[in-house]
């Protein structure tokens, strides 16, 4: 069984995971910085997750064009917050598959290590862990 057990629950987890990790001092005016738009594509649960250069979260279809797009399922999503698959392993071994200027997303790794510490308790708080 997929470790959220619906869209609406992705959503509402990894929402507020990017929420917390956008209003974060350090993390959020350097992904404004960025000026990238990154879209998650998620299977197990079927879903979208904006990442807006704007600093907006969308959970759903919209309309814009992401600078990146990463596609992988929300099981992959859970393993990799939770530090248990690391990007680049992800990505050789296809369970993360991007598209766009990768040095660009890569570069954006180091101001992760706040939502890494997030997960948890976020995922505990939701039930999915």
């Amino acid at each position: 069984m997929a470790v959220f057990e619906s869209t609406q629950k992705m959503y509402e987890v990894l929402g507020e995971l990017f929420q917390s990790l956008l209003e974060h001092p350090d993390v959020g005016p350097k992904f404004l910085e960025s000026e990238i738009t990154i879209k998650f594509t998620i299977d197990q649960p079927d879903g979208y997750i904006w990442l807006c250069r704007d600093g907006n979260i969308i959970c759903g279809e919209n309309d814009d064009k992401p600078t990146v797009e990463m596609t992988l399922s929300g099981d992959t999503c859970h393993q990799f917050w939770l530090q248990e698959i690391k990007m680049p392993v992800a990505l050789a071994k296809g369970a993360i598959k991007a598209k766009g200027p990768m040095p660009k997303v890569l570069n954006l790794l180091p101001l992760l290590k706040p939502a890494f510490e997030m997960y948890p308790d976020i995922a505990k708080k939701h039930g999915v862990l």
